[in-house]
């Protein structure tokens, strides 16, 4: 707790963390303490900090933690059945829309796992906020985790039949300057769609005045006939096999992006942690489901 409790910044974060209430970590905390004779963190109303022996203390403790955490995961893995609890983080409309279904099929292959899953848009810290793997959809980049690629993820431009058939079809991403565009603020430059691949594609300015935090509010929105969305295919594969959506511009679709399992670094992977990212990379190996039949 002790440990935690310096990483989090907080009584409540680190308790939050483990599983317990602020006021439970403050008296183990205070119990260590009082074991040790010495002064750990200095508290004030406005933040914690830890004493010069509490911060010794803490980079001595951490490679122990360390260790023992190893030794028990060595031990857990060598028993042979996956148990315990499994912190995973996942964006919200591909862990609604998509990861959901998976997740429970997962649940009922492996009774003795307890999943904790939180779905966030937010770039979790895997390590300081104690989840075990993440799910992330994107490119990979500079990480200190360890990323493994479970399917590639399409983005794609989609509008409904009748917007096609009253504002007409662009024939070229330019074309698109006189279109109604659906923006997803969750993309990096949202305003900017790109065409091509990687290096050699070219990025159109956009503009609309639909602005939405979701891909599936996007493609709604399509679906109403509002304007062209930017969207990933998982959100859109359903409607674009049922037609209320149609393609546009798929000649020019950008470099697919991934979809990543992510877990930090250690000489032993949990073995539940293992379990589940074999299992999800069974279920999307090949062709994605959400891409078939359009």
């Amino acid at each position: 707790m002790f440990v935690a409790v310096l990483e989090a910044g907080s009584f409540a974060g680190a308790a939050a963390r483990l599983g317990t209430s602020a006021g439970q970590a403050s008296k183990l905390v205070s119990r260590l303490e009082t074991d040790l004779g010495v002064q750990l963190i200095k508290r004030t109303t406005r933040a914690l900090s830890p004493t010069e022996v509490g911060q010794a203390y803490c980079e001595r403790i951490k490679p122990l933690l360390e260790e023992f955490d190893t030794l028990d995961a060595s031990v857990r893995n060598a028993s042979g059945a996956p148990t315990g609890r499994l912190r995973l983080t996942a964006p919200i409309t591909f862990g609604s829309v998509q990861l959901g279904p998976v997740l429970i099929e997962f649940a009922k292959a492996f009774p003795e796992i307890q999943l904790d899953v939180s779905f966030s848009d937010r770039t979790v810290n895997l390590v300081e906020e104690g989840f075990d793997a993440a799910i992330r959809v994107g490119r990979p980049g500079d990480s200190s985790l360890i990323a493994r690629r479970l399917c590639p993820v399409r983005i794609v431009l989609a509008a409904a039949p009748a917007y096609l058939e009253a504002r007409g079809e662009p024939a070229v991403p330019a074309d698109l300057a006189g279109h109604d565009c659906i923006i997803d603020t969750n993309f990096r430059d949202p305003f900017n769609w790109r065409f091509g691949p990687g290096e050699n594609g070219s990025a159109v300015p956009v503009n609309g005045r639909l602005r939405f935090s979701n891909a599936e509010a996007c493609a709604a929105a399509a679906e109403a006939g509002l304007g062209i969305a930017r969207v990933p295919s998982f959100v859109v594969g359903a409607r674009l096999r049922a037609g209320t959506l149609r393609p546009v511009l798929r000649t020019g679709e950008e470099e697919p992006f991934g979809l990543f399992a992510l877990y930090p670094p250690g000489r032993h992977l949990a073995l539940k942690v293992r379990v589940l990212v074999d299992f999800l990379a069974n279920c999307y190996r090949g062709q994605p489901e959400w891409d078939q039949g359009w």
